[in-house]
């Protein structure tokens, strides 16, 4: 056997181990088993999902609600006002959280709901 058709050979060799790696990747994320016409059972990774994680958006939204609502029941009604009107007159950043911490109507409705249980 020639030099250059051992280096051939072993290129497609490493071709063909890079195309398994590949595919056993894509299969590790999840697959479907399909049986085809003939029998043979198929293997095909599963689509990815697109989009945003709207499960994951809606528990950050109401795990900041919640903290709001933790605060303002902790420093009661006019210090937590009288903070965020602080937060608002500083820099761009501080405006923006006393704009976010600022008391809103879902926050009053978790607030007055939970206020009688404790």
């Amino acid at each position: 056997m020639s030099t250059s058709t051992q280096i051939n050979s072993q290129d497609g060799f490493n071709d063909r181990l890079k195309k398994l790696r590949r595919s056993h990747s894509r299969l590790a994320r999840g697959y479907n088993a399909q049986v085809g016409r003939d029998g043979l059972i198929v293997f095909r990774p599963r689509r990815r999902r697109s989009g945003l994680p709207l499960r994951g958006i809606l528990l950050t939204v109401a795990a900041f609600f919640g903290f709001k609502v933790l605060v303002l029941m902790h420093l009661g009604e006019v210090t937590y006002t009288e903070r965020a009107v602080e937060l608002m007159n500083g820099s761009a950043a501080e405006q923006i959280g006393g704009w976010l911490m600022q008391i809103d109507p879902v926050t009053a409705a978790i607030q007055a709901q939970i206020a009688p249980l404790l």
